[in-house]
């Protein structure tokens, strides 16, 4: 089965699931029946997170991991001591420098930092990461930004055409135009074939003239469009010196009818990316580092700049005091200027993981991200964010933009009962991930 198929089956099989668990209404309960316990699975707002128990280590983490060292290995760079021992020492020899000076201490106790300041910064070398980087499983296991995916993605759908024309050029369709104009695409070529599927003897629902409007302009001129009638059963002809498009049932494309080209339209969607953690582990000195690359923003740099303007001139000619809701309006603008969150956590060695994630992933997705990076996953431990404190159970469905960790934040990660001159000197992370270490 080709990759195209697969693709298909695989939504139609989550279809099937999703009507299933829809219809299932569950058992029912007399009224006069003993009230049944229910098993208590919260936590206390004080317990710490207890981690499911896993053999091995994550598919997601062993590919992140595997990305970050591909990345790291193509860079030139000086040969670095990742020895644990070395590593620590130096950790221990930055952690002391900071509790000397009070500036370096209250910068590196912080990570979030003025969204306008970052958007400002241009030297690449400041940059707490080089970008957003994703995975398209149905592609490859490459590691690339968004855009490079948008062109491989191209390619790879319209290499498939040959193959299945018709099911591929239901997704070249999605992937290949700006979704007003596909939407509108798909609903026009969806009642074209439904006239045929309802009424495949009439003659005026077996051709299109090409000069129509409505033809002209939702479906001539978008990527992918024609080859969906050429797939159908539809061939260029001249009728009367005018060029109509006339279907046929012994031009459509073998082992496809009607109906399952009107499924494939309806069910057709933009080809998942995955986003890639990015991980990369810090030294204290390193992880004061916090501005952030312009894949971040939801709005062009350009405008970053005159919204920074703009804010600058307010704070110096505004003396008025501002109400709560002024105040709440003003946060929630500045937070949905951000599709990515940049998550550091700090281990009470020294050491920092730092991952990326949507602003709408939820906090259980950052503690299963710790969890895949510590050598021993089945440990309990805690992550403490300086403005919400510990997480509790009720916390882990929340997103990040909920919990406004927005676009960047430091964790601590705790271990409760352990004394914190003894959780110094422990390693938490698993010795492949300290090979990311990076030199300065």
């Amino acid at each position: 089965m080709s990759k195209i198929k697969r693709f298909f089956s695989k939504k139609k099989e989550e279809a099937a699931f999703k009507l299933k668990l829809g219809g299932t209404m569950g058992e029912g309960r007399k009224l006069n029946a003993p009230k049944q316990e229910q098993p208590t699975t919260s936590r206390s707002k004080h317990e710490a997170y207890v981690p499911p128990k896993r053999n091995s280590l994550s598919q997601e983490a062993r590919a992140a991991a595997n990305a970050a060292l591909t990345r790291i290995e193509k860079k030139d760079s000086r040969d670095f001591n990742t020895s644990l021992a070395a590593i620590k020492a130096q950790a221990k020899r930055e952690l002391e420098a900071e509790r000397r000076q009070k500036e370096e201490l209250a910068s590196s106790s912080s990570i979030a930092t003025s969204a306008f300041s970052n958007a400002s910064a241009g030297d690449n070398k400041n940059l707490a990461c080089q970008g957003v980087f994703f995975r398209c499983p149905l592609i490859s296991d490459e590691v690339l930004p968004k855009k490079a995916w948008k062109a491989k993605i191209k390619d790879f759908l319209y290499q498939q055409l040959e193959e299945d024309r018709g099911l591929t050029a239901c997704l070249i369709i999605q992937n290949c135009n700006v979704k007003e104009k596909a939407d509108e695409c798909i609903a026009t070529l969806i009642k074209y074939l439904e006239n045929i599927i309802k009424n495949p003897d009439e003659e005026k629902f077996c051709k299109i003239r090409m000069s129509n409007r409505i033809f002209s302009e939702k479906v001539r001129y978008v990527e992918g469009a024609l080859d969906v009638l050429y797939a159908a059963g539809f061939s260029e002809v001249q009728i009367d010196n005018e060029p109509f498009l006339l279907w046929t049932r012994d031009q459509m494309e073998a082992g496809l009818d009607l109906n399952t080209l009107v499924d494939a339209l309806k069910n057709s969607e933009l080809i998942h990316l995955e986003l890639d953690r990015n991980i990369k582990v810090l030294l204290p000195s390193q992880a004061r580092r916090v501005v952030l690359p312009d894949d971040f923003y939801r709005i062009s740099p350009e405008e970053i700049k005159r919204e920074q303007q703009l804010r600058a001139e307010a704070i110096e000619s505004s003396q008025m005091l501002k109400t709560k809701a002024m105040r709440e309006r003003e946060e929630q603008r500045n937070l949905r200027m951000y599709r990515y969150s940049l998550v550091r956590v700090k281990f009470p060695n020294g050491l920092f993981i730092q991952g990326t994630f949507n602003v709408y992933e939820k906090i259980s997705d950052i503690f299963e991200f710790v969890q895949s990076c510590l050598a021993d996953e089945s440990i309990d431990f805690n992550l403490v964010a300086s403005s919400e404190g510990k997480f509790c159970e009720e916390d882990m469905e929340k997103t990040l933009y909920e919990c406004r960790l927005i676009p960047n934040v430091l964790l601590l990660f705790t271990i409760p009962g352990v004394p914190a001159q003894v959780s110094a000197d422990l390693n938490y992370l698993k010795e492949d991930l300290l090979m990311l270490v990076q030199s300065m």
